[in-house]
């Protein structure tokens, strides 16, 4: 599995590198991407709805949240 440390960048950024990485990604694989943005939570379940690419699980620790989707 893939990861990407997106800690730091506000939105839209954590969107649009998502979505340029998950671009580079065969269909199946998934990816780890952690933010620290509290508006990225919501910017990637909604992305993932208006793509198509499966969120598996997405977990908010002390502002650190990590969402893990698969390329569809």
């Amino acid at each position: 599995m893939h990861q990407l440390d997106l800690r730091g960048y506000n939105c839209p950024l954590p969107v649009l590198k998502t979505k340029k990485f998950l671009a580079q990604l065969s269909s199946g694989e998934s990816v780890t991407v952690i933010t620290d943005d509290p508006d990225s939570e919501k910017d990637l379940q909604t992305f993932c709805q208006k793509t198509g690419n499966p969120l598996l699980s997405q977990s908010n620790d002390n502002n650190q949240i990590v969402t893990i989707i698969t390329r569809r």
